[in-house]
């Protein structure tokens, strides 16, 4: 079933106890992981689902740049936990292995240290041992201690945080729980808990930069994160040929075989209730929409302050003045001229104190003097990405939201960071860039991040769980959020399960209003029959 646009005088009478999923429309706002996810599950039980994304294609925040041959992925570019992705197309009926090959890269990654110093991160448990032995006696044995626990980190904290969703403070007073997460370390601070394993900065460094990918600091993550090293040093790090766009593209492609519909170019404008609750009316650019029940992925806090309509929100001001938001970006997307031996597909440059960084981006808001920062050459693992002899670099600055980004502080903060690049790592670009582009919080905030935040809400321990922003809409029946501002919170990974959530409760609504309804049209014929009317 089509979703068309109304006339004042459509009727919502087909809505009746008698329909079936496949007679229920549901509209997904947004075509990043989490709506394709969200419209991928749905779609799988027989939900009739349009997609609307306000972009010309899809992916949200991972979209793509294609210039001159060279070809970039605009936001993530760590392809991590693929158990996730298997398991996501697993659960529809597919082999992602059909739809896009990956390359586990090795070394998973390089850092340049600004005391001159550099390390290569190999993808063996061996290798890793011994460059961890080179920094601290000891602490080769201290990482197998460290990523034993990590992993039991992972197993416990995805099966029963993530995968298993609680979205009430009820759901987490549970005894299995309780005795299943006995001698994981829940809380305090990631750096605390590493801290308690290595002494050297530097190893701690290594162990705690994945925190980034989940919109936090060392400082303000708790130790449940350490998770991350798992996925890091136990589970790997790979690259999907084509990069995270054609993993995208994949996805799209699944969508399409399931049966939903998806419109580009589609804006969403407003958001209210329709007739009697009975359905979500829908705003763009060129047409209204009803349909039974519609999943936002757009930030929840640009769907609170701009598509609802006025006095109508589940979060106040307030609320969202007081969240602490995961780091903006400053990025640069370059097509360099030769090759680029000393970097790695991952690189990462550091200074050998961070914590200033850090602050700067969470304590007082300013652009970093000294940044750590990353930069992604693709083009070493997949010649499809430059033309011949060239190079494709993304260079990413984590800066604070709500920075102001004008053109000549971009240009100023560009020349910082290039001469930083060519000082610590000896690759000097500057004179070889045949194609550039930045974005920065700006572009993110024209997407509807607050304060141009790169990410969403930081996993902070009261940003966690059942302390971010509900699935369900209290403000509007029938009306849900999704996305990285929702549990179970930032990445791609966590996108795709948290589509399988929101599309579950979506599910479960309408069989349970269902139901609902065919018990009150018996009871009324029940009634009726017995002249209790």
């Amino acid at each position: 079933m089509s979703i068309s646009p109304i006339s004042p005088s459509a009727s919502l009478e087909k809505h009746s106890m008698t329909h079936t999923l496949s007679e229920t429309s549901t509209i997904v706002i947004g075509g990043g992981f989490s709506g394709l996810s969200t419209a991928c599950y749905l779609a799988d039980a027989g939900v009739d689902v349009t997609i609307l994304e306000r972009q010309d294609t899809l992916g949200g925040v991972a979209g793509r740049i294609e210039r001159s041959g060279f070809q970039f992925d605009t936001g993530p570019s760590w392809y991590l936990m693929p158990d996730v992705f298997e398991r996501f197309f697993n659960e529809l009926g597919y082999d992602p292995t059909e739809y896009y090959s990956l390359t586990r890269l090795d070394p998973n990654y390089r850092v340049f240290w600004k005391d001159g110093d550099t390390a290569i991160l190999p993808a063996d448990r061996e290798g890793q041992r011994e460059l961890f032995e080179q920094y601290e006696s000891g602490a080769g044995a201290a990482l197998d201690t460290y990523l034993e626990q990590a992993a039991d980190a992972y197993e416990i904290g995805m099966e029963e945080f993530v995968y298993k969703h609680r979205p009430r403070f009820r759901d987490w007073v549970d005894p299995g729980l309780l005795r299943a997460a006995r001698g994981i370390t829940l809380v305090g601070s990631m750096d605390d808990h590493i801290a308690s394993y290595f002494d050297s900065a530097k190893l701690r460094q290594l162990l705690e930069y994945t925190l980034v990918f989940l919109g936090g600091s060392p400082y303000n993550t708790p130790a449940l994160y350490s998770l991350m090293s798992h996925v890091d040093f136990n589970m790997g790090v790979y690259y999907p040929r084509g990069g995270i766009a054609s993993v995208v593209d994949s996805i799209a492609t699944i969508a399409h075989e399931l049966g939903v519909n998806i419109e580009t170019n589609t804006p969403v404008t407003g958001l209210s209730r329709a007739h009697s609750d009975t359905g979500v009316r829908v705003q763009t650019s060129a047409d209204t929409h009803i349909a039974d029940r519609v999943v936002s992925t757009v930030p929840v806090a640009h769907t609170d302050r701009e598509l609802l309509s006025d006095g109508v929100s589940d979060h106040d001001g307030s609320y969202w003045e007081s969240r602490t938001y995961a780091p903006g970006a400053f990025l640069l997307y370059l097509g360099v001229e030769g090759k680029l031996d000393s970097l790695e597909h991952h690189t990462l440059i550091l200074p050998t104190d961070w914590q200033s960084h850090f602050e700067s981006i969470f304590d007082d808001p300013t652009w970093p003097t000294d940044p750590s920062y990353y930069v992604n050459v693709p083009s070493q693992t997949d010649s499809t990405v430059a033309p011949d002899g060239h190079s494709t670099v993304v260079i990413l600055v984590p800066i604070a939201p709500g920075l102001d980004d004008s053109d000549a502080i971009r240009e100023r903060y560009r020349e910082k960071v290039l001469t930083d690049l060519a000082v610590h790592t000896g690759i000097d670009l500057r004179d070889r860039i045949v194609v550039e582009e930045t974005a920065c919080t700006s572009e993110f905030a024209a997407m509807g991040y607050p304060d141009g935040t790169a990410l969403g809400l930081a996993h902070t321990l009261t940003q966690t769980g059942p302390f971010r922003p509900a699935h369900r809409s209290d403000a509007v029946s029938r009306l849900y959020h999704a996305g990285s501002f929702t549990d179970p919170g930032i990445g791609m990974p966590m996108c795709l399960i948290n589509g399988k959530h929101v599309a579950s409760a979506v599910v479960r609504d309408i069989k349970n209003d269902r139901a609902t309804s065919r018990i009150s049209s018996v009871s009324s014929v029940v009634s009726q029959a017995f002249g209790f009317d």
